[in-house]
């Protein structure tokens, strides 16, 4: 999918990222004034935040200007780089916001989002972009874009009880966007030896079984040649928490199963929080 230029792709990336923001809209819709001020996973984030951040990012890429640092910005341990700053000073810009008018502010940022993004060609999405991952293309960005747009929307379920929109094409691409790191998460983060081969068994909502072999380097495979050495089986709004650093596996121990080789299976599942 990575750089595919034609229309079709193009047209993909675009519709899934327009139907979770409208999934958003929704459930934002149904919330309370004090629900908007429920702490989320992330570290110093409520309800209000997480939607502040994602406005600013949109907002960015439509050009607006980045608001000032907040003041006290040192003292905020969570940030820990450059793009921790500029999130942190949308968030803070919009503190003062009632929930009403963030709202409003999501709706027509990600309308004239939309917007643009219908009016790009294909060949805009092949073009050269600065991502999160690295230099890739646009569309690469956007496919990423429909990771965190969704993760967001996740912990904003999380954090005023109100699971949903746990499967189906955005949780289908962030799951594709978590398998991509899962080499990494193996043979590096768990140091998994030479010659092991690992499941990730998914149960639902998104099923999916995920493997990971280490020949010289650990990398995802279509399928093993012989039964992997550690499983780790568990439903998906589990994996993609610890995926994310929203939870520990010590404080989910009991909705995974792990299986084979349990030493080298809880060091995975132990390692697997990778995301920013």
């Amino acid at each position: 999918m990575v750089g595919d230029a034609t229309g079709a792709e193009h047209e993909r990336i675009v519709r899934v990222l327009v139907d979770e923001w409208a999934a958003i809209r929704d459930l934002l819709a149904t919330l309370g004034d004090e629900e908007w001020s429920r702490p989320t996973a992330l570290p110093a984030w409520d309800v209000r935040d997480v939607v502040a951040h994602l406005i600013g990012i949109e907002a960015t890429l439509l050009g607006e200007p980045q608001p000032p640092p907040p003041a006290d910005l040192a003292a905020r341990t969570h940030v820990r780089n450059e793009l921790g700053a500029a999130n942190e000073a949308w968030v803070e810009a919009m503190r003062a916001l009632r929930p009403r008018e963030v709202l409003d502010r999501f709706v027509e940022v990600t309308d004239r989002r939309a917007a643009a993004l219908g009016s790009m060609t294909a060949e805009d999405f092949a073009a050269p972009s600065w991502t999160p991952a690295g230099e890739a293309t646009y569309g690469r960005f956007m496919q990423i874009r429909i990771l965190d747009c969704w993760f967001h929307d996740q912990d904003v379920r999380d954090a005023v009880g109100r699971p949903g929109n746990d499967g189906g094409p955005a949780a289908e691409e962030a799951l594709d966007e978590v398998v991509r790191s899962l080499g990494y998460v193996v043979g590096k983060r768990a140091a998994a030896p030479e010659g092991a081969a690992v499941t990730f068994s998914l149960t639902g909502p998104v099923r999916r079984d995920v493997h990971v072999r280490v020949a010289g380097r650990a990398e995802v495979v279509d399928e093993l040649d012989r039964p992997a050495d550690a499983v780790i089986r568990t439903d998906s709004a589990t994996f993609f928490r610890l995926a994310g650093g929203r939870v520990a596996a010590a404080d989910v121990r009991d909705r995974l199963e792990l299986g084979g080789d349990t030493e080298l299976a809880t060091r995975i599942a132990d390692r697997l929080g990778f995301m920013i």
